[in-house]
């Protein structure tokens, strides 16, 4: 398959141009970008500064082989960088006749019928199994150096598209950096570790807002159990607010999964902040009046002005494949992530005949 070509087939798998999109998440686009040249300089400035620093050999080696590490890593990813993927979290010791393994091979399989890449850390269990369901042209793989039970599936081994990476902080910005949606499965630590680390940074701002499903078995309680935390301890307690639980959704069938993952972006394609601005940009317009009832239903996570709808800001024009796409447009208070989510699901939701899976 050719990840530059026309997406009339899969249109629901085309995401953004990363290459193109000039700044994080959470960084605003103010105007033109100064260009590749002034941050290739600036980071000449900051080795320089380590030498004058005196850093230690121990702390330069970290910094070496991250860089190192995600140079290699981007690269990677870059001719796939507008194909949707999706980011597969779960245990490695979970066995071939296990329930949780053939559903990560059904979802993978199911994804790839949508044109959609999948992501996973390229070792065993569950990791093999959505690799084994996207098949070797869809797989992407994060390895990652352990002196046990992590080397990689069959599926994956000697591929180009695999990434074997020393540390797991670099390991799991690639994980999310590069997807559109992230659906974890039961696991151990580094599982639960990296659900947390997800939601951490979609609860935050530093991610842009995307689904995170967490799959159980049919009739299971993995993540059952996890959600009853959440709501007995932690909203409970006021560790989170309400409007949090809103930022994942606990499925017990794959088939939900995949319908859950595909209607976030029924209508709904990409967001993208421009100075004060938050720009959502939308695959349909919208009419007044569901405009309106969106102002009435979210004027609370506005700092000054309406929410409106228009045409692409001239700061967006690096991305020339997204300006035909109508935009929402609002002050948001950048706080309230929890509700943006919210507002995403009720655009959507003015689609409701709009496809999201083959069966609809």
């Amino acid at each position: 398959m050719a990840y530059d070509e026309d997406f009339t087939q899969f249109p629901q798998a085309r995401g953004e141009d990363v290459k193109e999109r000039p700044q994080p998440a959470d960084d605003p686009a103010e105007g033109p970008s100064s260009g590749h040249l002034d941050l290739l300089d600036m980071m000449r400035t900051t080795i320089e500064r380590l030498e004058k620093d005196e850093t230690s050999h121990g702390d330069l080696k970290i910094l070496q082989r991250s860089l190192k590490e995600l140079r290699y890593a981007f690269k990677v990813f870059q001719p796939y960088r507008r194909r949707r993927k999706v980011t597969v979290f779960g245990s490695a010791r979970t066995k071939p006749e296990e329930a949780p393994y053939q559903q990560a091979v059904e979802f993978g399989r199911a994804m790839s019928k949508q044109g959609w890449m999948t992501i996973t850390g390229a070792g065993g269990g569950i990791m093999e199994a959505g690799h084994v369901g996207a098949g070797k042209e869809l797989s992407m793989g994060l390895n990652i150096h352990l002196p046990f039970e992590q080397s990689s599936n069959h599926i994956i081994e000697g591929d180009p598209k695999l990434v074997t990476m020393k540390y797991f902080f670099t390991r799991k910005l690639m994980f999310v950096k590069e997807c559109s949606a992230v659906v974890s499965l039961p696991g151990g630590f580094g599982t639960l570790d990296e659900t947390a680390e997800t939601l951490t940074l979609v609860q935050t701002g530093k991610q842009t807002m995307i689904p995170i499903l967490l799959l159980d078995a049919p009739g299971g309680n993995y993540w059952k159990h996890f959600g009853e935390f959440v709501e007995k301890t932690l909203l409970r307690d006021g560790m989170i607010s309400p409007e949090d639980l809103a930022l994942y959704k606990i499925v017990d069938s794959v088939e939900a999964a995949v319908e859950e993952v595909l209607r976030f972006y029924r209508v709904y394609h990409s967001m993208r902040y421009v100075n004060d601005t938050l720009v959502l940009r939308i695959n349909q317009e919208l009419n007044e009046e569901e405009i309106e009832k969106l102002n009435e239903e979210f004027s609370g996570i506005l700092v000054a002005g309406k929410i409106e709808q228009g045409e692409a800001l001239p700061q967006e024009a690096n991305e020339p494949e997204l300006a035909d796409m109508p935009r929402i447009k609002l002050r948001f208070d950048r706080k309230q992530l929890g509700r943006l989510r919210m507002l995403i699901d009720a655009i959507n939701d003015t689609c409701p005949i709009c496809k999201v899976s083959p069966s609809s």
